[in-house]
């Protein structure tokens, strides 16, 4: 009993604290200002790349959860000719998952901090309950950046992504930007309209994080074929940063809950 009421007493504040310092940490990491007073965040540069691919090479422009400019060449497989195409200078695109997992971090820290300093926690089911909460937070702040969401080609195609960029991105050719863990990844699609009169049996795919070739869809009323498909990437080190320091929270967590039953 002397020891319940010591962990309940001690323990659990000590480990509320060391929570919230981890996941303010992780907070800043999405360096996103809490208030305009602390002015604009800063932009960072990536180069997208791959080691095996050299048909889509750029440039992405970060701004904590948007991208305010894009710069991507690429050299079409058919007659080696290379496009180039930016992101227009009043365009930005929000990384809805950044957003997301953000606001789960905050939830979270709210969750740890919205009791007074001398609070005492009664009973052990309190702390569960505060801990399953605070999990459940970090859990889908993890999952929004290690899970991207599955797209249909025609929801690719009709999204505002297409319409972002100087010069036009040709008919032919769909982009989409998404986060995976601790990379930002542009998916160029090059696309082949089928015509009337093919004779390929039209089967249209479903939703995937990533389409292959040979992938059908229909748009408007034309029907397509994806011909090619181009992934490339670049690593964000302070999404990683937050995906050590969710863990470390969760397994805090853990550690808690199982001292406590």
């Amino acid at each position: 009993k002397k020891n319940f009421k010591w962990l309940l007493g001690e323990e659990v504040h000590s480990v509320l604290r060391q929570l919230q310092e981890i996941l303010k940490e992780a907070s800043h990491r999405f360096n996103l200002p809490a208030s305009s007073s602390e002015g604009p965040v800063k932009q960072e540069n990536f180069i997208l790349g791959s080691s095996n691919v050299d048909q889509v090479k750029g440039v992405l422009t970060l701004q904590g959860d948007a991208l305010c400019q894009a710069d991507i060449n690429l050299k079409m497989p058919r007659n080696n000719q290379l496009v180039h195409f930016a992101f227009r200078d009043d365009k930005q695109w929000k990384l809805q998952q950044i957003q997301d997992a953000r606001n789960h971090v905050n939830q979270a820290v709210y969750l740890l901090t919205n009791r007074s300093a001398n609070y005492q926690f009664k009973t052990g089911c309190e702390v569960l309950k505060l801990m399953d909460a605070v999990m459940l937070q970090l859990t889908r702040a993890r999952n929004r950046l290690t899970t991207p969401a599955t797209l249909s080609l025609p929801e690719i195609a009709s999204s505002g992504l297409t319409k972002m960029f100087t010069p036009s991105l040709p008919p032919d050719i769909l982009v989409n930007f998404y986060i995976n863990l601790n990379k930002v990844c542009l998916t160029v699609y090059q696309l082949h309209p089928l015509q009337p009169s093919s004779t390929k049996n039209f089967r249209p795919a479903g939703g995937s994080i990533l389409h292959n070739p040979g992938a059908m869809f229909e748009y408007g009323s034309q029907r397509y074929e994806v011909s090619h498909v181009h992934k490339v990437e670049c690593v964000v080190p302070w999404l990683n940063d937050a995906l050590v320091f969710f863990t470390v929270s969760l397994q805090l967590c853990q550690q808690l809950k199982d001292k406590v039953r």
